[in-house]
């Protein structure tokens, strides 16, 4: 290690003590999860942005296991470890290393490894206030590191999953739509073609199979896929199984079979896809379009409305902040409020900070109920060189 890199660690380990110290004091215990986690566990729950750049191995005893691309699932696995019946609050903070592969290659802020310092906070029961609280300690923590002028950026899952439910659509298409969510070109791409009228082109083993598949349960079309590809002499591909295979299979039958989606839906989810206001406009904008479309959401921007009431109250300014629709649909375990805090200087892509709720994560991981849970975590290194950068 040169003297300048040396340098540069030191100043980054003494923000990442301040950081945790800060959190210490804010009543969150400090924790250290394991840099090694079990693959097939962790990368089910991350999503595809992330699985995609994580660092997966396998090891001498053949188990396969990844470097954590993030701390808040490990840290959610420990919570679980401490508490198996997931009935405790807990509050926890950590700071330690997560990598992931850059495919633009390396940079001072995209490293291949990254330092995180953060806090998890679960069980709480009054989430809006949690969810607040988190994100003060967020902008404390950026503020502490002696940053000034940054942005917040806002989004909020469960906006979308209570404009979906609340369409009048084929159950089919909501589970699609919610499915395809995560990965926005396919959502655009699946949600135009559905307004046309178009089916979604099978490929070559479902035009053949289409009618043998249609109303069969798992094991009935896992009987004729077998069948058919030893007739046909095809073998299975890659490291998928005959189960992974024939459930595509009949997922893609099932797309064959189904009514389209009226026009007028798609256009909703069109418009409420394209709101980007300060929170409040925002709000305002995404009720018209629901109630314009006859639409009961009210409820969840209740939710949405006092989180940001309490917010003012604390003292946040929210007239230069943004709340966007499309926003936070990169980490698939969130289930509601996203945000980042943006430095002067960094665009969207290299927040200094974020994180959000994330209801549904711990019953993935095995918990016998569901549990209330809400994170953030600081970049230590963007955080460090936009401070350095202000500075200068």
């Amino acid at each position: 290690m040169t003297a300048e890199s040396a340098k540069a660690f030191e100043a980054l380990e003494g923000q990442a003590r301040d950081l945790v110290g800060l959190f210490g004091r804010a009543g969150y215990e400090f924790v250290a999860p394991a840099i090694l986690q079990p693959a097939s566990v962790f990368l089910d729950q991350i999503g595809e942005q992330v699985r995609a750049r994580s660092y997966v191995f396998t090891d001498l005893a053949g188990e396969e296991l990844c470097l954590r691309p993030d701390l808040t699932v490990p840290v959610s696995r420990l919570y679980l470890e401490r508490h198996p019946l997931a009935d405790a609050e807990a509050r926890y903070c950590y700071n330690g290393p997560a990598f992931r592969f850059q495919p633009l290659g390396p940079s001072a802020t995209h490293p291949r490894e990254f330092r995180q310092a953060g806090v998890e906070c679960f069980g709480a029961s009054d989430k809006a206030a949690a969810d607040v609280e988190v994100l003060l300690l967020a902008t404390d923590a950026v503020r502490s590191a002696g940053l000034s002028g940054f942005r917040l950026r806002f989004g909020d899952i469960a906006l979308f999953y209570a404009l979906v439910d609340a369409l009048d659509l084929p159950e089919r298409w909501r589970v699609k739509l919610r499915h395809y969510f995560w990965r926005p070109p396919s959502f655009h791409a699946l949600l135009d073609r559905l307004a046309k009228g178009e089916r979604i082109t099978p490929n070559g083993l479902v035009t053949a199979l289409a009618e043998q598949l249609a109303g069969k349960g798992q094991a009935e079309a896992e009987d004729v896929v077998s069948a058919y590809l030893d007739a046909e002499g095809i073998p299975l591909a890659g490291n998928r199984t005959l189960r992974e295979i024939t459930a595509r299979l009949l997922d893609q039958t099932a797309d064959l079979y189904a009514d389209t989606l009226p026009k007028e839906v798609a256009t909703v989810i069109e418009y409420f896809l394209a709101v980007s206001a300060p929170p409040r406009e925002a709000v305002d904008r995404i009720a018209m379009i629901a109630h314009g479309a006859g639409l009961d959401i009210d409820a969840a921007l209740g939710v949405a409305a006092r989180r940001f009431h309490l917010l003012e109250g604390a003292g946040i300014d929210l007239k230069a902040a943004t709340f966007a629709t499309e926003f936070g649909r990169k980490l698939e375990y969130y289930s509601g409020l996203v945000f980042q805090i943006e430095a002067p200087g960094m665009d969207e892509t290299e927040p200094v900070a974020g994180g959000g709720r994330y209801d549904n994560l711990l019953t993935a991981l095995g918990a016998p109920r569901p549990v209330p849970a809400v994170g953030s975590a600081i970049h230590t290194e963007r955080l460090l060189a936009a401070v350095g950068r202000a500075s200068s």
